[in-house]
């Protein structure tokens, strides 16, 4: 995410680092740089004219340019014009004040619209919410069987509808008198897509906008699609009056134009964003937090949230004690690895960390899922003892593992010396480093520090 447009920013303020002075000149110069990382990034054009021009009012002031760290004031005007860009504060969802609060899921076709209900109804149910889900749908039956696969395996309650509802608003008009009946505050609409705008589709969606009185109306994009996600964000908001959008497939999308232009172009805020295939990849956007990770910062307090929703904090601080008195064994290790993966995929976790200092490589981490449930495979083919003490595995014991872990000696060699290595850069992590000890009192799992030194 953001990973192309973080590397040339990076490589901008190293060149005014690199000058010692900063001056008129080679600030012009570092303006120009950042437009083409923009420009390059699909960042809409009006969207990067006022950032420049923002960055360029604060940057050249003379407070600035005779300033004790010059250069990481620019750093700071650009973080703040950025986080102005993307809308200064996080946009929460609205509640009717009579339940139910009905929700409209609207997009073109393919932009994961189903899926997104989905997540939304997952985290909707996180906060304390109880969702009804419906899919008016009724040109496209897999649609509506999607949604219902889904619902099943979220086990969230949805309406079917019955056979003669064969209409968008009788399905939608129904589906509300269900959640009124069943005491669901939040009724959930997805409603059908096209593959292009067209006026059949926006004629149906401003007549369920009409009986339903949505409280949101939250228009879903696909943000691979870079500037044609905005186009279709704004001709959705022009014609329906969208409140809000969700961007799915952030996780993918190396240069993130969309993100930093849906505002700009639409006025409305992105409210949430998509960042995985499972059910419980769709996170809040943040804007101070993306403009953090855009400047290599990272995003520290989202992944102290994922460590505090999923991680067993009792567990973590025994686990840190054990680090420090040199007691973690290979079934800690073990259960470490099954902890994290609780997190989410582990590549998406490094790319939270800071990319400063001995992190600044983490990002181009490969992190192999695969060798990882090898790792697993070969310490469970271990006695409890030999988890304990891992000195004590010789030829022999390595042989054994090997067979019954479906895997060879050397793999069994390798993950011995990951497992003393990683111990040993664990224990440094935790304990040492200045980011160790700040990260250590948030209670963050100890293994992070064996991914973060290798």
């Amino acid at each position: 995410m953001f990973d192309n447009l973080s590397d040339k920013l990076q490589r901008v303020f190293k060149n005014l680092r690199g000058e010692g002075k900063l001056t008129a000149q080679n600030m012009e110069a570092a303006l120009r740089e950042i437009r083409v990382a923009l420009l390059e990034a699909d960042v809409h054009f009006k969207v990067v004219k006022q950032l420049i021009e923002g960055i360029k009012e604060k940057a050249m002031g003379q407070e600035v340019l005779s300033a004790l760290s010059p250069t990481q004031q620019v750093i700071k005007i650009v973080h703040d014009e950025l986080v102005k860009i993307l809308g200064t504060h996080t946009a929460r969802l609205r509640f009717a004040n009579e339940p139910p609060t009905v929700i409209m899921i609207v997009g073109l076709q393919g932009s994961g619209k189903t899926t997104s209900t989905g997540k939304l109804a997952r985290y909707l149910t996180k906060e304390g919410k109880r969702p009804l889900l419906v899919s008016v749908d009724v040109y496209r039956p897999a649609a509506r069987k999607q949604l219902s696969v889904i619902a099943r395996d979220t086990k969230h309650p949805i309406y079917e509808g019955a056979e003669d509802e064969t209409k968008p608003v009788d399905l939608a008009r129904s589906a509300r008198r269900e959640a009124v009946q069943t005491g669901r505050d939040i009724l959930l609409v997805d409603t059908a897509g096209r593959l292009h705008i067209d006026e059949d589709l926006m004629t149906e969606l401003q007549e369920l906008k009409n009986l339903l009185n949505p409280t949101e109306i939250l228009f879903v994009a696909d943000a691979m699609t870079g500037q044609d996600a905005v186009k279709s964000a704004d001709e959705f908001h022009k014609r329906l009056g969208i409140t809000g959008v969700i961007l799915t497939k952030m996780d993918g999308d190396a240069r993130g134009g969309a993100a930093l232009s849906i505002r700009t172009v639409t006025q409305q805020p992105l409210k949430f964003v998509g960042v995985g295939e499972k059910f419980d990849a769709l996170e809040p956007f943040h804007p101070d937090r993306v403009a953090n990770r855009i400047l290599g910062m990272g995003d520290v307090l989202s992944l102290i949230e994922k460590v505090e929703q999923n991680i067993d904090q009792r567990k973590a601080e025994e686990m840190q004690r054990k680090i420090i008195e040199n007691e973690f064994t290979l079934e800690d290790f073990r259960d470490q690895i099954k902890q994290l993966r609780k997190l989410g995929p582990l590549e998406s976790l490094l790319g939270m960390m800071p990319q400063l200092g001995p992190l600044k490589d983490l990002k181009n981490v490969k992190v192999d899922e695969k060798e990882i449930t090898r790792i697993v495979a070969i310490i469970d083919s271990m006695t409890r003892q030999e988890r304990d003490n891992h000195m004590i595995i010789n030829g022999a014991r390595r042989r054994r593992i090997a067979k019954g872990s479906g895997t060879s000696v050397q793999e069994v060699n390798n993950l011995l010396k990951q497992y003393a290595q990683a111990r040993k850069m664990m224990k440094s992590f935790s304990t040492g480093s200045f980011l160790g000890k700040r990260l250590g009192k948030m209670k963050l799992p100890p293994m992070f520090g064996g991914f973060g030194a290798q």
